[in-house]
């Protein structure tokens, strides 16, 4: 994927698994916190991608 590709599908899981966590049953909100740090290593990568641009 590509650096605009992980950073929008980051915020994507970031948010969704915010909403999650707003829930109030354990299980959900465990699969939100879960959700929300896969969003963070996705938008994470992206950056990566973006600071390294060609030499990757």
């Amino acid at each position: 994927m590509g650096e605009l590709q992980d950073k929008a599908k980051g915020i994507a899981n970031e948010a969704a698994g915010n909403v999650k966590q707003q829930s109030g049953d354990p299980e959900t909100r465990a699969e939100g916190r879960a959700q929300e740090k896969k969003g963070e290593a996705q938008n994470l990568s992206g950056e990566v991608k973006g600071a390294l641009g060609d030499k990757i």
